[in-house]
């Protein structure tokens, strides 16, 4: 049966264009003239039935059904270039996995580790991308995610299983010669300095301080950054205290350029967690990942 589906580069024309809002800009893109994007697009146009721009003065605008239409097309038009970038490179390949993670958990701590899951499993490729908040997986072309929360929180996310990867221990560090002569910093010392925030976690020093016992009326103050990477990065200079996942400043401590400012570590509800598709059955190669990294997660003793 002949599929009712329009041409490739009519579509591509179409998703470039309606980015742009620019029949210029699309055929720049596309190394085709601008004459050659616009006959694509009424093509498409004549398939569909449906005017899917407006021509102005200024140039082209998508009317609603095309707005409406190149959000369908967008996403549909990446995973068919994601599929077959995934059959080019996969010649004589176990599989590959597609994770969507947690910026500096993926860079601090996956990231370093690949070479090891490489030793053991040549064949497996991993693909990564960054995500910070849950998402529908029926969406995307995600295998797995890598996710930090609460059970309470990935209670929430819905159509999913969880695994528990990594308790998240959360430790003050402060580059060594922020500490002076001292080797360690009580919390109520540490609530009288200065201390660096991160955005995404904007309750995190008033939590600790809670869990210490310490009342810290500046719990909230201090300069803010977005990803616990810059946080680090902020006190390894000597700007302040942060407040980061050990195991994601393993490198800087064991270098010397930061040093944990107190021992004492509350026991948190947060953790890494592998969050899949609830009714999706393991492929083999996943079966395998997932295999490793359960073993690249236990402690060693």
């Amino acid at each position: 049966m002949r599929r009712r589906i329009p041409s490739l580069q009519a579509l591509a024309c179409f998703e470039a264009a309606a980015r742009h809002e620019s029949y210029t800009r699309a055929a720049q893109e596309l190394a085709l003239t601008q004459g050659a994007v616009s006959r694509q697009i009424t093509a498409l146009e004549d398939f569909v039935g449906v005017a899917l721009f407006r021509r102005t003065r200024h140039g082209v605008t998508l009317t609603e059904r095309g707005a409406e239409y190149a959000a369908q097309v967008a996403p549909r038009l990446q995973g068919l270039e994601q599929d077959t970038l995934e059959v080019m490179s996969s010649q004589n390949s176990g599989g590959s996995i597609h994770l969507a993670a947690v910026p500096t958990f993926a860079t601090r701590w996956l990231i370093p580790r690949l070479s090891l899951l490489k030793a053991q499993h040549p064949d497996i490729t991993v693909h990564i991308e960054t995500r910070t908040r849950p998402f529908m997986f029926a969406d995307t072309t995600f295998d797995a995610a890598l996710y930090a929360g609460t059970p309470e929180q990935l209670s929430h996310w819905a159509g999913t299983r969880c695994l528990r990867l990594l308790t998240e221990d959360m430790v003050p560090v402060c580059s060594p010669g922020f500490l002076g002569s001292r080797t360690t910093l009580t919390p109520m010392e540490i609530a009288q300095l200065s201390l660096l925030q991160q955005s995404t976690r904007p309750d995190g020093w008033r939590q600790w301080f809670a869990a210490a016992g310490v009342a810290a009326p500046l719990a909230l103050s201090g300069p803010r950054y977005e990803l616990f990477s810059m946080t680090a990065a902020a006190a390894a200079q000597g700007l302040g205290l942060a407040l980061v996942p050990r195991l994601l400043v393993e490198v800087e401590l064991a270098r010397g350029e930061l040093a944990v400012a107190c021992n004492q570590v509350p026991q948190g509800e947060r953790a890494y967690y592998l969050v899949r598709p609830e009714r999706t059955d393991d492929r083999p190669v996943m079966t395998r990942f997932l295999a490793w990294l359960m073993q690249a997660a236990t402690p060693r003793l």
